[in-house]
């Protein structure tokens, strides 16, 4: 008898007749969580199985309480680093706690709003000046770490770091220390001009970088490497004294204070290509000593164990463990949609013209959808918003002077008459133009004699209903001299104009000039010129 059917006949003699293959299987297999299958017969696969347990590659700070949120108290003045939970006022000079529930900083040293993280942070001075200087007056926070810096492993430290007005912000270095025994904090304890912890015993400087603002928060990092473990941590300023010969106090602010193994925050998954591309490809850092795994929806793609993965369009949650020789890290997970590309395009057509768009014809106003194919194989998907323009008629009633053109577009017109012109719209519809033109009824004469016989004695601009009003009418003699000026002249009858006199005295025979500027019954105003002889 097989060692199942043995078993198996247990079960029955027992009553144990629900007990399932799945359940005996599951004594003698574990899951192998990379090869896809369901080896425990638990009904889960690879990283959806509990037993395939690795962290997900993303930094949580080895500082405890990084953006100070977690309190004791409100702060209600300066130099109450207490309040904060965890951490530690590592120096003699003291740092400030800084929280929209209570005290806000200094007047003269506003923090720059909003934080970057939550409602708390910490503000601190580079050296001490004024009346009383102190320029070794450094002012560190420290903490005790959640876990230790082991000796070997890469660490990224991310922090925000705040900047008053540039006068007291000068660039400094921001320098991060060590210190293999948390006993280690405070240090220089009695001692305000103790400066940096390195002053001391029980401390290594760990790395530091220049930052330099004003009325801002920055983000910056540094990646080091410890040589021993590493139990406690401060940060502040840079060890050197200061000039001396400062005269305003230096202050800067600390929020988001994040560190962690350099891997939980550089492994994870990028791109390269274009989405729709079959050469799309994830990727994850490559590093010597490492091995890869990928998955798809959580379970693993079997034989993709290079750094990169060519996805060719299939849609799924993705994943990379890295592993090695003792830990693994998973990466969070990548989505990937077959992009679809929309496009909205807007057209004008004339009557009875159609809009071709590939191989369609649209001719009524409308929307459209059409999905085709980009360039690399996606959906896009236009839009086509139609609209369809009239043909144009405009009837155009106009009026010149007969050595006047009228014109319309290019063309110029002379004569009275009726004219149609067609033209196109800017969308290249018909517009078709009925010009109805005519000549001013305007009379002019080239000639008067103002003998006193009441016949033709003035001179004067004459006209029927087209002429509206006589806005200015000036007369001058051979020599430039004007004998005549009026405006708005009050009878454009006929019946006022120039009497041939100048200051009241005849004005003597010979050729004349006139300028005129006349107010036309369709509003146009119009300027005329002319001459005319003076005969008594």
């Amino acid at each position: 008898m097989s060692w199942f059917n043995y078993i198996f006949s247990i079960a029955l003699i027992f009553g144990l007749g629900s007990f399932s293959f799945k359940a005996v299987t599951a004594w003698n297999n574990t899951e192998d969580c990379e090869n896809g299958k369901d080896d425990d017969v638990d009904g889960w696969i690879d990283l959806n199985d509990p037993d395939c347990e690795c962290r997900v590659a993303e930094p949580i700070s080895l500082i405890p309480n990084p953006s100070f949120e977690e309190q004791k108290c409100c702060p209600s003045s300066r130099s109450q680093l207490s309040c904060a939970e965890t951490w530690i006022q590592a120096s003699e000079a003291t740092t400030d706690y800084i929280h929209t529930c209570g005290w806000m900083g200094w007047e003269n040293l506003p923090v720059p709003l909003p934080f970057p993280d939550g409602s708390g942070c910490i503000g601190f001075r580079d050296g001490r000046f004024g009346n009383d200087p102190e320029p070794n007056w450094k002012e560190y926070t420290g903490a005790c770490l959640n876990a230790p810096l082991k000796a070997g492993i890469s660490y990224r430290f991310k922090f925000h770091v705040g900047f008053t007005n540039a006068y007291n912000s000068p660039g400094l270095h921001v320098t991060f220390f060590g210190s293999k025994d948390c006993k280690n904090l405070p240090f220089g304890v009695g001692n305000s001009g103790f400066g940096c912890p390195t002053n001391g015993p029980g401390w290594m400087e760990l790395g530091k970088v220049w930052v330099n603002g004003a009325n801002e928060w920055i983000e910056y990092s540094l990646t080091f490497t410890p040589t021993e473990d590493m139990y406690a941590i401060a940060i502040g300023p840079n060890c050197p004294e200061l000039d001396i010969t400062r005269t305003a106090d230096t202050y800067y602010f600390f929020d988001n204070l994040i560190l962690d193994d350099r891997r939980n925050f550089e492994y994870k998954i990028t791109t390269q290509n274009h989405p729709c591309s079959t050469a799309f490809s994830l990727n994850v850092p490559e590093e010597e000593g490492l091995r890869y795994q990928w998955y798809k929806d959580g379970v693993a793609i079997v034989g993709e164990t290079k750094p990169f993965l060519l996805i060719n369009r299939v849609e799924g949650d993705y994943q990379a463990v890295l592993k090695d020789g003792n830990s693994c890290w998973l990466t969070p997970i990548f989505t990937y949609k077959v992009p679809i590309i929309y496009t909205d395009i807007d057209v004008v057509t004339c009557p009875n013209e159609a809009f071709e768009y590939y191989d369609k014809s649209y001719y009524k106003a409308g929307t459209y959808l059409d999905t085709l194919q980009s360039y690399f194989g996606c959906d896009s998907v236009v839009a086509i918003h139609l609209t369809v323009a009239e043909n144009e008629f405009t009837m155009v009633d106009a009026k010149i002077f007969e050595d006047e053109k009228y014109e319309i577009g290019k063309i110029h017109f002379e004569k009275s008459g009726t004219y149609k012109v067609n033209f196109q719209t800017i969308y290249g519809c018909d517009s078709l133009v009925q010009l109805n033109l005519d000549y001013y009824e305007v009379y002019f004469p080239n000639a008067f004699s103002p003998n006193g016989d009441e016949f033709n004695d003035i001179f004067t601009v004459a006209g029927n209903n087209d002429l509206k009003a006589i806005l200015s009418f000036r007369i001058f003699n051979r020599w430039g001299e004007i004998v005549y000026d009026e405006i708005n002249v009050p009878d454009e009858s006929g019946s006022k104009g120039w009497d041939g006199n100048t200051n009241k005295i005849p004005a003597p025979n010979g050729i004349y000039v006139y300028t005129t500027t006349l107010l036309m019954n369709d509003n146009q105003e119009r300027a005329r010129q002319g001459t005319f002889l003076l005969v008594r």
